[in-house]
């Protein structure tokens, strides 16, 4: 066994009761049936290992900070408003900062510690924090619903998060926050899902985070690079694409319904095809390249 996908996939196997959702989502649904109407638990779990999602430089306030916001920008996809937070915390130097970043993110979402646990170890540090989540909507939002005619969006601006990467790797002194301290899009996923068909966050590149979104739907997405609004000098558009570390929402909509809030339209659900992505009217046929894989 080599690899992530091919980990995933053996776990696939034992992951079988229908709130793990074979796997294919960011997130577990478990149905709850409650007195007030149906209610949904979700969670989603994350694990950042330093020096591949975060430098050793940088500052673990911040670091903190970006452990809880990807977590929340999980349940943001699922149309969750989040109940609190477990946390798995490796000791190591500044701890003190890593607190205040943690103290900080969790007061600006409201959100409550509720427990977790403590280790040694490293370096590499490696930090671990699942959040829980309330959907009040049928259906939780999935990678899974996309259909026919439906239209593809994205929210946001792509790109920034790199820039910040290079910037705060560099020490240029550019400006690093989208990388740093990203920003959940909680209000607009729950605003958006009674309305999608399909929904996910934008976390390993629109390129590679589409190709998910069209398997998981066996749809064919077709995009307009041109379409999609990017941070990034115009000849780095392509790596806007691929590069990641967004959090932006991407999702698709019946064509006579319009998004919310403000969206970008940035292509098409197709039936599918030979591949299940289009990027510029080409098929892309291999997911290699398209965004951030581990393994």
């Amino acid at each position: 066994m080599k690899g992530e996908s091919a980990f995933v996939d053996a776990l696939r196997l034992l992951a079988t009761d229908p709130a793990a959702r074979g796997l294919v989502d960011d997130a577990a649904v478990l149905e709850l049936g409650v007195a007030d109407g149906p209610q949904a638990l979700v969670l989603t779990h994350d694990v950042m290992v330093e020096g591949v999602h975060f430098l050793s430089s940088q500052d673990p306030a911040d670091v903190a900070w970006k452990l809880v916001a990807c977590n929340l920008s999980d349940l943001a996809a699922k149309g969750a408003r989040p109940l609190g937070v477990l946390l798995g915390h490796m000791l190591g130097v500044d701890d003190e900062r890593f607190l205040m970043g943690l103290a900080e993110v969790l007061a600006r979402y409201d959100v409550p510690l509720l427990g977790g646990d403590t280790v040694s170890g490293g370096p590499p540090r490696t930090l671990g924090l699942t959040a829980i989540g309330r959907a009040a909507h049928r259906p939780v939002p999935s990678r899974a619903g996309a259909r026919i005619g439906d239209v593809l969006y994205v929210t946001g601006m792509l790109g920034a998060a790199m820039l910040g990467f290079e910037a705060l790797r560099d020490e240029t002194g550019a400006d690093s926050t989208a990388y740093r301290r990203p920003v959940p899009r909680i209000e607009e996923g729950v605003a958006l899902a009674p309305l999608v068909t399909a929904m996910m966050d934008v976390s390993d590149g629109l390129l590679l985070d589409a190709w998910r979104l069209a398997e998981a739907s066996f749809v064919s997405l077709a995009i307009q690079s041109a379409a999609v609004p990017i941070a990034t000098p115009e000849d780095r558009r392509l790596a806007a694409l691929t590069w990641g570390d967004d959090y932006e929402l991407l999702f698709t909509l019946p064509a006579s319904v319009m998004p919310p809030m403000a969206a970008t339209r940035i292509g098409s659900v197709e039936p599918r095809g030979f591949a299940p992505l289009f990027l510029d009217g080409e098929p892309i046929v291999n997911e290699e390249g398209l965004g951030y894989r581990h393994g």
